[in-house]
């Protein structure tokens, strides 16, 4: 942890937000249309708050957890300023602690910093977290993104098909999976055409 710890704290210690400040809009689409009614979700690695907070400001509760103590700190004030509350945990994907059938929705945004082995780990603790009917929503970079550079990992194994999905999800009734093009504009790191995976699974 104080590797990744190290690695994220000196990516985010910018007085900017590096991923920007609007919610990601494949999230923010797609919690309207089916989180209808005020919901407890988890966001995932959420960085300096920009989905979490978007979600509280839609009237959900929510908990979020980053390794990044610098981005934490962040976060905690764009809440705050933002007059929202998000329980915000220090701690990284393996060191948090996942409540089995808590929450309504988990959500995974671009959370590719996990080689398959974590990845795995991840998404099934996701499916644990959730109450059965919870929905998790994801998304992420396919391979194509290689050719346009344009944010996300550099290795092709941290890279999301559909058909990995399918497989990491087997006990979970996939909803919507598409692979797409788009423009994105999320701050410095996420900026111009992108190639891209959205998904939304319900437990059963």
């Amino acid at each position: 942890m104080l590797e990744a710890e190290k690695f994220w704290n000196d990516r985010f210690d910018t007085s900017d937000f590096i991923f920007g400040t609007q919610p990601n809009k494949f999230l923010q689409q797609r919690s309207e249309l089916y989180l209808t009614q005020p919901s407890h979700i988890l966001c995932v690695a959420d960085g300096e708050g920009r989905n979490s907070v978007w979600l509280a400001k839609q009237g959900h509760r929510v908990d979020a957890f980053d390794v990044s103590t610098v981005a934490l700190t962040k976060a905690k004030k764009f809440a705050l300023d933002a007059q929202v509350q998000v329980d915000f945990v220090h701690a990284d994907c393996d060191s948090y602690f996942w409540s089995q059938n808590k929450y309504d929705a988990v959500a995974a945004i671009f959370i590719q910093f996990a080689d398959p082995e974590l990845r795995s780990r991840i998404f099934q603790n996701a499916l644990i977290s959730l109450k059965r009917g919870g929905l998790l929503i994801v998304q992420g970079y396919t391979p194509k993104q290689l050719s346009y550079k344009t944010g996300g990992p550099c290795e092709l194994s941290y890279l999301y098909t559909e058909e990995l999905m399918q497989d990491l999800l087997k006990e979970a009734h996939i909803i919507e999976l598409e692979s797409y093009e788009e423009e994105l504009q999320e701050g410095k790191r996420h900026s111009g055409m992108s190639a891209l995976l959205g998904l939304v699974a319900r437990k059963k």
